[in-house]
Order: structure tokens, then C-alpha cells, then sequence
């Protein structure tokens, strides 16, 4: 059975996007495709966030989801927030089309991500490579545009 979940994003200004989900089986990677709007040109750290609280803004979701208490680091890294999905890139016409797989995510079990944020940030991120404390914690990708809750998809 293939489970599948969607997130749409929303910010204060402009950027906002859908994001879908969809894992074939437990063990299958999650496969993350969609679109996000409205930002600058480049590079833009992407990760799920650990809490489904956006109470306060993107503020309230919370650090990187790391239930394995790990360093921060790039998506194709051992060592890494199961939240860590690096970044997505924007072109001129200011759209990143997202279209990743991840064997590090899960849409069931303890570590299931539904229920949780994605988050888009500001600035690029350095993947946990930048040389100081931040760069360990977030990659220093800067401020959250806009974030959505990711929920169960039919």
C-alpha cells in the first residue's frame, strides 16, 4: 500500500508552495516532489522541523527533526537530522521545482514525519560544512519564509 502525505507551505509575503509525499511501502524511501513559489533566485535550505506547531509563525515548529540526536549535515550524509533535506533551488522565474529522495525519512512509525513542518528557509544551507556552532544546528540557512504542517494525503 502506498502511503502518501502533502504539506502546503505558506509565508507572510509571497512565497508559498505544495509539497507531496509518498512512500510504497515501510521501508521504501519517501519520495518528496512539488513546487514553491515566490523566492529569490538560488539556493534554499529545506528540512522538516520537529514540531506540527505553527501557533507562532514557522517560529513555533521548532529545531531540525533529529530524534537520533545527531549533528546537523547534508541529505546524502550518514550522520545526519532524519529533517535534514538540504537544499532546493530556485531559478529566475523564482519557482523550485522539488523533486528528492530520501531513504532517511518515514511516513509511518515513531519516526514518522506526518504531523510535522517543512520549513523553507532564506539562505542556502552550508549542509552542516560552514565551521561553526550554527552550521551544526541549522546550516545557517537563515530565516523560515514559509512553513505547512505535513499531513495524511488520500
Amino acid at each position: 500500500m502506498v502511503l502518501k502525505a502533502v504539506c502546503v507551505l505558506k509565508g507572510d509575503g509571497e512565497v508559498g508552495g505544495t509539497v507531496f509525499f509518498e512512500q510504497e511501502n515501510e521501508s521504501a524511501p519517501v519520495t518528496v516532489t512539488g513546487e514553491i513559489k515566490g523566492l529569490q533566485p538560488g539556493d534554499h535550505g529545506f528540512h522538516v522541523h520537529a514540531f506540527g506547531d505553527n501557533t507562532n509563525g514557522c517560529i513555533s515548529a521548532g529545531p531540525h527533526f533529529n530524534p537520533h540526536n545527531k549533528n546537523h549535515a547534508g541529505p546524502t550524509d550518514a550522520e545526519r537530522h532524519v529533517g535534514d533535506l538540504g537544499n532546493v533551488t530556485a531559478g529566475a522565474d523564482n519557482v523550485a521545482k522539488i523533486s528528492i529522495t530520501d531513504s532517511m525519512l518515514t511516513l509511518t512509525g515513531p519516526i514518522s514525519i506526518i504531523g510535522r513542518t517543512m520549513v523553507i528557509h532564506e539562505k542556502a544551507d552550508d549542509l552542516g560544512k560552514g565551521g561553526n556552532e550554527e552550521s551544526l544546528k541549522t546550516g545557517n540557512a537563515g530565516s523560515r519564509l514559509a512553513c505547512g504542517v505535513i499531513g495524511i494525503a488520500q
